[in-house]
Parts: C-alpha cells; structure tokens; sequence
C-alpha cells in the first residue's frame, strides 16, 4: 500500500517513493494552451501550490525523467509531451522562507534565495557559450555579501544566461511570492519589502527577453499597482475564476477514490463534513491538507474523531483580528459572524486586489481576507464584487469558535467580579442566579449554535463557555468530560477546603424547551452516577446542576444530594 504523502511538496519524491500521488497534471495541459507569458495562481495554504509548482519544474526543466509521468494524465497527450517535456531551462524558487523581523535580515534571505540559484547553475562558469565578462557577472552572484541591485536583477541575469548557454528561453516559477509582504507588514517594514519585490519581479518578468513563461503562487492577489507595476501581460487565476478551478484541491471524485484506497469508505460522510465546501471557480474541493493527515491518522485509529489540522500550519492574524473586531465595538459584525457561524449565508462585496498593509484598515477588507485566505467560501453566482459568503465546513466552523473561546476566556481573566458572583451563586445552589448570570455571559460573546452539525457539537459551545468561567476561580478544580460512574460527565468541580462538590451536564434544546431539557440533563447525572466520581475526594455534599441552552437563552435547574 502507498504511503500518505504528509508534507510532501516534491514531485521527483512523491513518484519515485510511490507516495499515494493525486494527479494533477493535467495543469500542464491547460497553461500550455490558456496561460500567458506570466500567471499567478492564489489559493489558500495547504492546498497544493508548492507540490504543483514541483511538478511543473519536473516537466518542463532539461534533462528531466520522463518516467516520471508514466501513467498520469500529461502521458496520454504525446504530442504535447513531445514538444514540451524536459524542453526547457527552468528557476524555481519559494519566497515562503522570507520571513523576518526587520528588513535587513529579509533582505539577506532573499540575498540567500538569489545564491541558491546560482548554485544550482554553476555548470554556466564553465559554458563556451558565455563571455568572460559574463561569467564574472555570474561569479557575483555567489559572493558572499551581494549589493541591492545585484540581488534584484539576479533572476534576470541568471536566465539572460541561461538562454544563451541552451538557446532556450527559460520558464520562472516563484512559489508563495506574497510571504514577505506578510511577514513585512506584522513586523513594520512593509513599505521596504513592496519596493525589493517589485523591483525584482519587474526586472525578471516585465523587461526580461529570455523568458519563456512565468507562474507565481500566493495567498493574496497583492494590488497590481502594488507589486505588479506595469506588467500588461499578467494573468490572475484566482479562486473565483473557472480555469484551473481543478488544479489546486482535492474533487469529490478524488477523495472518494482516496479513502476507497485506504479501506475508509465509510468515513466519507465526516470527511465531506469537515473539509470539503470551498468553491474554486464553479467546483467545490477539499483542503488535500486535512484530507490526507485525516486519512493518515485513521488507519491506524479508525475511531479517532475528526479534528482540525488546518489551524496551526500557518499564522491566524486575519480572523483573530476580525473576531476581536467583531466581538467589541461593531455589532454588526458581531451579527453577522454569528449568522456565518450558525450556517447562514451573507452576502458581501469581495475586494481582490488588497495589499497586505490594507487588510486590517476596515471590516470590510477583512471580509475580503477572509474570503482569499479560506475561513470564508462562496455559493451560487456573485453578483459583480457581491459573493453569498458562507463557512466551508466543520473545520472553519470549530477554528472560528476556538477562537472566540479563546478571546472570551482572555476577558474574563479581567473580569473577576462577575466570575466570582457566578460561581458563587453555583455554590450557594442559587439555580436562577446562575441561568441569569450565566445568560449574561452568553450575551457578552458571539452566540454559536449552528443547526447543520450534530446536537452534542452545538453542547461544546456553551461548554466551552462554563469551562472558561470556571478555569477563573482560584481554588476550583475543573475536570471536562470526566469518566465517572457509568458514562462521562462533562464538569466536575472540587473545591478546595470545602466537602460540597459541582456536577454540571450541558444541553441543547433544538426546540428551544430548555426547561424540560434542564430536569432531563439532572436525570442523567443520576442514571449515569456521575457524583461517583466526587466522592472518591470525601465529597459529603453535591450541587447537581442541569443547564440547557438555547440560543442565547437558558435554564439552570439544580438538586442536592447527600453522601
């Protein structure tokens, strides 16, 4: 059985080490016959871009091995393979290491990009095709210390060589092209790395004679009048865009006959759940990230539940931002996350063309952020910059909750008085003043409930919430989801000095009786015997609490009992 390719990003590895390899190469075919001179792909991470920028370094770059696309889809077309396959000098480089904390030291890194390149084409010292003064222009590029225009021409000069030692124009492939724009704008010098990256993709892409064509990935479709000054002959494949739309991402086809592989038929429905909902062009994909690291996990635990393995792959500025926005002073921003989070739909005008130092200027340049960046997908037809915005799936869905908890439990940390009067009231057995002020906390963050996932998934939410008061009292140990008796309860609370001890069990009322449900949520506690577990810590006394929520509207029904 092929091994799952986490991390992967190498084409040459992915064949030869019999990876499990979900063909995408009939992207070779389409920017053969529909691209332009230089092509810019944005997608979100973790959707393929830097595998794909491989697999086109493995085609088209001289000397190539041409097994290497036995049986994929580019071998059946013979006469492109022909006229194309290892045809070309090819300079790949990724911008996705540029990442510093002030310009000088970006600066050496993109000097260090510049050197790598000319490592990796040394043979030209020794061309017969290559002028003496040629060759001691190259041999600039591999000193140590390289001044500004040396390093921003360097791609430029390394192709004007490289044409003339093969007589073949050459094919550019930069990856992750907006990295250092982003890195630049948390750490201040924004102003200084859109004035290099320019000046270097001018001088390779817009003057250069020996080029042959250009992709670039990213995340952002940075301003043309930002980065891209002057290049009339730039195309953006975006993911509002049909062409390509089956480039990057994994098809429902492709997924289907991924976890056939695998013998994972049956988790088919979770994966679709979780990781599938974003709309490139007119198709809706899955994240290849999740879908594979899912796949990976579950052969060996096919209990295991989903989780989110998206989050931490690359930074969350953009919806930490706009969660901290929305949960403050801009209620309509509350309102409408809120909506996106409970499965609803809005709708929204989508700016593509930000720059990275406008993003976080105003809401609505946030919304567009979000949308290129894949916390947000689309349904239906835009209406001009109007897009029907939605949350793809669970995944996003749990992220963006994770976050609000986050940001919650942070405030509550400054708001010790309200913490300290609900938990007294849970130890004075005072039921109303706990649905009263536990209501109140509910109204102070964005409500989460939505109707399209599973009943306990929506209990999670208002668990967190109990779980983040909680966690605020000194002296109070919090279990969650803690076995005890015949089941798990989902809060245990001892307190220290003290032999009373808190049961909490949580429920949703999707009819919206949160009594009825409240009484029931205390039956369980006793059918389960979940006080058991309190009273292996000498517990004489037990607060039983039920609290069913609905929306922002809940119930706290409570009952004793004595050891």
């Amino acid at each position: 059985m092929k091994r799952l390719p986490i991390g992967i990003e190498n084409f040459p590895d992915m064949i030869k080490k019999d990876y499990y390899y979900v063909d995408k190469t009939g992207l070779i075919e389409t920017l053969v016959n529909r691209g332009g001179v230089a092509n810019l792909f944005t997608r979100p991470r973790r959707f393929g871009k830097s595998l794909n920028m491989s697999m086109l370094q493995s085609f088209f770059e001289i000397g190539t091995d041409e097994t290497l696309f036995d049986g994929l889809y580019i071998s059946k077309n013979k006469a492109l393979c022909e006229k194309y396959m290892g045809q070309y000098p090819v300079i790949s480089v990724s911008l996705k290491s540029v990442e510093a904390l002030n310009f000088d030291d970006a600066f050496d890194m993109v000097c260090d990009m510049v050197f790598e390149v000319a490592l990796e084409n040394q043979f030209l010292l020794e061309s017969s095709q290559l002028t003496d003064v040629e060759k001691m222009t190259f041999k600039g590029l591999l000193e140590n210390k390289m001044s500004r225009r040396i390093a921003v021409n360097g791609l430029k000069t390394v192709t004007t060589l490289l044409e003339k030692h093969f007589n073949k124009k050459v094919i550019i492939l930069i990856d992750e092209y907006d990295v250092p724009l982003a890195k630049a704008n948390q750490n201040g010098y924004y102003e200084q790395m859109v004035d290099l990256i320019r000046n270097m993709l001018s001088s390779v892409l817009k003057t250069n004679d020996s080029l042959e064509f250009a992709v670039l990935t990213g995340c952002l479709r940075v301003a043309k009048e930002s980065i891209f000054t002057g290049l009339n002959n730039f195309n953006v494949f975006s993911i509002t865009d049909e062409e390509f739309d089956e480039s990057f991402g994994f098809t429902d086809d492709e997924v289907r006959q991924l976890l056939h592989y695998y013998g994972q038929d049956d988790k088919y429905d979770i994966v679709k759940a979780w990781y599938d909902g974003y709309r490139f062009g007119s198709e809706d994909v899955y994240c290849p990230w999740d879908v594979i690291n899912y796949c990976n996990s579950h052969i060996t635990n096919p209990d295991l539940e989903p989780k989110n393995y998206w989050l931490n792959t690359s930074g969350n500025d953009v919806i930490k931002h706009f969660i901290d926005i929305a949960d403050g002073q801009n209620k309509a921003a509350k309102s409408e996350l809120e909506r996106l989070v409970n499965g609803e739909i809005i709708q929204k005008e989508i700016y593509e063309e930000l720059t990275y130092s406008e993003m976080y200027d105003s809401i609505e340049n946030l919304w567009s952020a979000l949308f290129m960046t894949g916390y947000l997908t689309y349904r239906g037809k835009p209406n001009g910059r109007r897009y029907d915005l939605i949350v793809p799936n669970l995944e996003i869905r749990n992220i963006i909750t994770e976050h609000i908890l986050t940001l919650f439990r942070a405030r509550l940390s400054a708001d010790g008085q309200r913490v300290n009067a609900f938990c007294s009231a849970l130890l004075g057995a005072d039921a109303k003043m706990v649905e009263k002020l536990f209501t109140d906390f509910m109204e102070s963050t964005i409500s989460v409930r939505d109707t399209f996932v599973r009943k306990n998934i929506r209990e999670n939410f208002y668990h967190g919430i109990l779980l983040g008061i909680l966690g605020c009292k000194a002296g109070w140990s919090v279990r969650s989801n803690c076995e005890s008796g015949d089941g798990f309860s989902d809060i245990q609370v001892l307190i220290d000095d003290s032999d009373t001890g808190i049961v909490i069990e949580v429920k949703y009322a999707d009819d919206g009786n949160v009594d009825e449900l409240a009484e029931e949520a205390i039956k369980q506690i006793d059918k389960m015997r979940y006080t058991s577990y309190l009273y292996q810590y000498d517990v004489k006394h037990v607060l039983k609490y039920g609290i069913a929520c609905y929306k922002k509207k809940c119930t706290a029904a409570m009952h004793e009992e004595w050891k």
